[in-house]
């Protein structure tokens, strides 16, 4: 874990952090503050009303006594505080991310050029005066004054002030690791940059808006909510408005009883508006958002994390994501006629002066398997043959001989020029080792064949049971590689995913994401070059790596600062959860509402209907204590989700149908069983002490 979640881990909890969340939560009780949440809005209105009802019963002519009109009063100013504490404190935690990310900020003196080109004219300005499209000299030990695109040279930079990984990455011209970012510090070289954005639109202006909770949009399924919730509180709101004169009615057509005061109606409504959910809605939203920042992962809004707990199908590139990225050989397959030690030794001789990971391994498994270790070979006039793209070889030339190694085709033309041929049996080899999902390569001493090098990419471990996971919870998986249908599909096999698309273009990506789409999927991809900017821009959810170019992270909804391409899994899981956390409180908040009826309605309306004591299953002490202790348990609910909200409810991958069913059985059943016997204890309480 890096060293900026595990700040953002322990922040919540902090000094700091608390007491700021306590004041703002007085000042969120501005009823301007308040009116943008209409249920928590009804519940300030009715403690204002009570506390005016109160003071009329100071004055001794009030509609019921002091004391129990205070204490309703008391508990609704309770119940909004406790919601903007909830609020406040989520939004805490962002502001205290958002304060670490401005100490990073320094002021920043940039070498604009007036061309492309590290020996043009220099100009030094503060980097706020940069504009899009300028061009800026970057040395070693100097800080990156503005995100941009690099056009020359390559660099090692320090990004620790950014993903919080102290480890230096390259930077570099014409690749997937073209883009910087400012803030960061350049420790070797020197690049040219191009200027991407504009002052105030920079990535860390954009991360520091992100974390900071108050300044986070409604996400659409928040909004949808929101209205539900407002709609509920204005059907109860009349339906509590009607009762008042009906309770008239009904006395005076008894000639008996008591009219139901004010004060009790405005406790039944709060108590039958969902104000649990009402109370901690935005709270969840903001603490969502700051668990994609804990797991570095930085979107352009919330509705993108919202959409990704949506997801059900998942392209993944093979390369980097599935499997280790580096290609491993594992094993020699020698021609008839040659031993076993004759290949190790000729594929050592011939990868000596290939740099590749691939390269590497073949000198690695020569030396484990076979002993070979290193020998002077200055000494025997020894010529290097360094691989490249273009002859796909590498070799040697030591003492007359010549071994070379590299691709099936390029050695057979090798082979060939030197009037050899190519033995059936290796053709057998190299067509066994494609099909069973490896990579062949073939060594040879001029015209003569020697062997087979099997090169494996390696899958993963524990990524089939990450892919099973996924498929638990609902989600087809899609490998997407440049390799041939044949690697391909022994890969898919290997790893678990259900689908894979080979020889994947940018096309073919663009062409398979709309054709998910068409039959209405929500997709999500990972990428990082500009290569990937048309699939990134047509998914539902697009993970940029922050290493990848400027077009890729512009194309992107999300940004991953660790540019791990598995981190894609655990953004869908993020998203999941803050959907779960919302549907569980929602579904809690609804079912402890039918508590709260059995305390509150018979209480309100016992002196107006004796009959209607029947319907106290709870055996309340008194109406007084019955109203007050469904108050005071509305109340303290809240503070005790308070946790839940921010940590989110526990994600457990499943189909919808196991969800749900846990939901009701958790979160609903729980949701009628705890007002029972927390209003009761409440009730006890208050008996015990003598307030009522």
């Amino acid at each position: 874990m890096s060293t900026h979640r595990q700040r953002a881990n322990s922040t919540w909890l902090r000094g700091p952090i608390l007491r700021g969340a306590i004041l703002d939560s007085a000042r969120k009780l501005d009823p301007r503050v308040q009116a943008r949440n209409p249920v928590m809005f009804v519940v300030w209105i009715g403690a204002v009303l009570t506390s005016a009802l109160g003071v009329q019963a100071r004055l001794g002519s009030g509609e019921a006594g002091f004391g129990f009109v205070l204490s309703v009063a008391s508990w609704l100013w309770a119940t909004v505080v406790f919601a903007n504490f909830a609020e406040a404190l989520a939004e805490g935690r962002g502001k205290a991310q958002a304060d670490s990310l401005r100490a990073t900020r320094r002021d920043v003196v940039a070498k604009r050029l007036e061309e492309a080109r590290r020996d043009a004219n220099v100009e030094h300005v503060p980097a706020p005066a940069l504009r899009k499209g300028d061009f800026v000299l970057v040395e070693a030990g100097d800080v990156i004054p503005c995100d941009g695109e690099v056009l020359d040279g390559a660099a090692t930079v320090d990004e620790s002030a950014i993903t919080g990984e102290s480890a230096p990455v390259v930077r570099e011209s014409g690749g997937d690791r073209s883009s910087v970012t400012g803030g960061t510090r350049m420790l070797s070289d020197w690049l040219v940059i191009r200027v991407s954005v504009n002052p105030g639109e920079a990535f860390l202006d954009r991360m520091i808006a992100l974390v900071e909770g108050a300044r986070r949009g409604k996400t659409p399924n928040e909004l949808a909510l929101a209205i539900l919730l407002a709609g509920l509180t204005i059907v109860f709101l009349l339906a509590t408005a009607t009762l008042r004169p009906f309770s008239e009615y009904a006395v005076q057509a008894r000639g008996a009883g008591a009219v139901v005061s004010i004060t009790v109606l405005v406790a039944l409504l709060v108590c039958l508006i969902p104000t649990t959910i009402g109370g901690l809605l935005s709270a969840i939203g903001i603490a969502g958002m700051d668990r994609m920042i804990r797991a570095n992962v930085i979107a352009s809004s919330g509705r993108a994390v919202e959409a990704a707990g949506d997801v059900d199908v998942l392209l993944l590139d093979k390369t980097g994501t599935i499997t280790l990225g580096n290609r491993q050989a594992t094993e020699f397959y020698p021609a008839p006629g040659v031993t076993l030690e004759a290949l190790a030794d000729a594929a050592q001789l011939a990868s000596l002066a290939d740099e590749t990971p691939e390269g590497r391994s073949i000198v690695v498994l020569s030396k484990e398997r076979h002993g070979l270790r290193e020998r002077n070979l200055h000494g025997l006039d020894a010529q290097f043959i360094r691989f490249t793209a273009q002859t796909r070889m590498s070799g040697v030339d030591i003492g007359g001989r010549e071994f070379r190694k590299g691709a099936a085709d390029a050695i057979a033309d090798y082979v060939s020029w030197h009037g050899g041929t190519f033995p059936r049996e290796v053709q057998e080899s190299v067509r066994a080792i494609a099909m069973a999902g490896a990579t062949p390569l073939v060594v040879a001493e001029k015209e003569r064949v020697l062997g087979t090098i099997r090169l494996k990419d390696v899958v993963k471990g524990g990524i089939r049971e990450r892919f099973g996971e996924l498929r638990r919870m609902g989600i087809k998986t899609v490998m997407i590689t440049g390799d041939n249908h044949l690697t391909a599909a022994a890969i898919a096999a290997e790893a678990g995913v259900d689908d894979f698309l080979a020889q994947a273009t940018p096309e073919a990506k663009l062409e398979l994401i709309r054709d998910y789409q068409s039959k209405g999927h929500m997709v999500a991809m990972a990428g990082d070059g500009t290569n990937d900017a048309p699939a990134l821009a047509q998914a539902d959810v697009a993970v940029a790596m922050n290493s990848g170019t400027q077009a890729a992270k512009e194309a992107g909804n999300l940004v991953d600062l660790d540019s791990n391409p598995t981190k894609l899994i655990e953004i869908v899981e993020i998203g999941k959860q803050i959907l779960m956390t919302r549907g569980s409180l929602t579904t809690f908040s609804l079912a402890n509402d039918v508590a709260k009826y059995f305390a509150v309605l018979p209480a309100a309306f016992a002196t107006t209907y004796p009959e209607l004591e029947v319907l106290d299953v709870m055996d309340l002490a008194t109406p007084s204590s019955a109203i007050l202790s469904a108050v005071i348990f509305n109340a303290l609910v809240i503070v005790a989700l308070v946790p839940l909200a921010l940590r989110g409810v526990a994600y457990r991958p499943g189909g919808a149908s196991a969800v749900l069913r846990l939901n009701l059985i958790v979160y609903g059943l729980g949701g009628i069983l705890v007002p029972f016997l927390g209003i009761k204890a409440i009730d006890l309480a208050l008996g015990a002490l003598h307030l009522v």
